[in-house]
């Protein structure tokens, strides 16, 4: 470019004054020429590092924003290895004694109507050698029920079955041969999807366990019979439309108190027999002041549609509100008294079996679990 401009000047001092003039013109426009390539370079070269300025910008503004979900990213795969860790570690067997108590009701329930000829019938439960000598059906277990399960060592469990058992007479009916018990070691292996079980020897019959006589109740003070009580009133009318579908509960409970009546309605009636409170005061015939609560352990006779009475006995929390009583809870189990506990009873006050109905015809009765 300044050799141009030399050349210009050398021959501005040679040319007329017009070529000057028109080589001057030349010259400037050459030269504006170049001061606007450069200037649109510069301004290419700065929207150029505009651009870049923003898509920096831009970037940084991503990454901030991106910053929590990279720290949770992060907190997931930091955590990664424990959860792997902990679905690798094996699973806490489970103490639960369902299924060796199960297992040990069908095995006695099996073993007791089991006799010469059907020892087959044994082999789901026990694969060890069986040799029995007295007829089939000999007895029968019309109901069964595991009473203790105690795992003695990994994986094996001594249970303890009672069952109401039925003993084939002379005649061919069945006779009541009472509740008895039968103790039974089961091995179980396996996973939870997988578990099995199996006898490791026949049942063993042993004596009932020991009966308890229960400790005092948390109802000291006795109503009597009648409803005259405020209290005895309202579980009076509470438990007639509880079991015999007379009126509606929410008459007789506390607001926020929602309790559903026995469905179908298996009682036309109900009366009193007993109620005990564990109030001290033996008059209560006066309702107490808003949010006094009592406990009430109410027993009834509940008569069916077919004139039969049955007794039942309920637990019931009562709170006063408005100068009246009103349910607030029907009761888990009655309460027992603090300083009351249960002692031991002879053994003759182990459960006793209802009669088991004669068979005709000889057949044994179908067993139950």
């Amino acid at each position: 470019m300044k050799r141009a401009r030399r050349k210009a000047r050398r021959e501005q001092q040679d040319w007329p004054e017009d070529s000057v003039a028109e080589t001057s013109e030349l010259a400037q426009t050459e030269q504006d020429d170049v001061d606007e390539q450069q200037s649109i370079g510069w301004k290419t070269s700065t929207a150029g590092l505009a651009g870049l300025t923003r898509l920096a910008r831009a970037g940084t503004w991503a990454l901030i924003a991106s910053g929590p979900l990279i720290g949770v990213m992060a907190l997931f795969d930091s955590s990664a290895p424990a959860q792997s860790a902990a679905k690798a570690t094996p699973a806490v067997k489970s103490s639960a004694s369902t299924g060796p108590a199960g297992f040990a009701q069908l095995f006695v329930g099996a073993y007791l109507e089991a006799g010469e000829g059907t020892e087959q019938n044994l082999a789901p439960y026990y694969s060890g050698s069986v040799a029995l000598t007295h007829p089939a059906g000999t007895r029968s277990a019309l109901r069964t029920q595991a009473m203790d399960a105690r795992e003695v060592s990994p994986g094996y469990w001594s249970v303890t079955v009672a069952v109401n058992v039925a003993a084939k007479s002379k005649k061919g009916g069945y006779t009541d041969a009472g509740v008895q018990y039968f103790r039974v070691g089961v091995q179980s292996t396996g996973s939870d999807d997988t578990r099995a079980y199996t006898a490791v020897s026949l049942p063993a019959q042993v004596a009932a366990p020991a009966a308890l006589k229960p400790g005092d109740l948390g109802y000291p003070t006795s109503r009597g019979s009648g409803s005259s009580d405020p209290a005895s009133d309202t579980a009076a009318s509470f438990l007639k439309a509880y079991v015999a579908g007379q009126g509606e509960l929410d008459r007789y409970t506390s607001p926020g108190v929602h309790l559903s009546p026995v469905v179908p309605t298996p009682y036309t009636s109900i009366k009193l027999t007993s109620v005990q409170d564990n109030s001290e005061d033996n008059a209560g015939t006066k309702v107490p002041g808003d949010g006094v609560r009592r406990r009430l352990l109410v027993s009834i006779d509940a008569t069916d549609a077919d004139g039969n009475t049955f007794p039942l006995t309920y637990a019931l929390g009562l709170t006063a509100r408005a100068g009246r009583w009103e349910v607030s809870s029907l009761d888990d189990a009655p309460a027992t008294a603090a300083t009351s506990k249960p002692s031991s009873a002879p053994n003759s006050a182990a459960p006793s079996a209802p009669s088991a109905p004669s068979t005709p015809g000889g057949s044994a009765p179908p067993s139950g679990s």
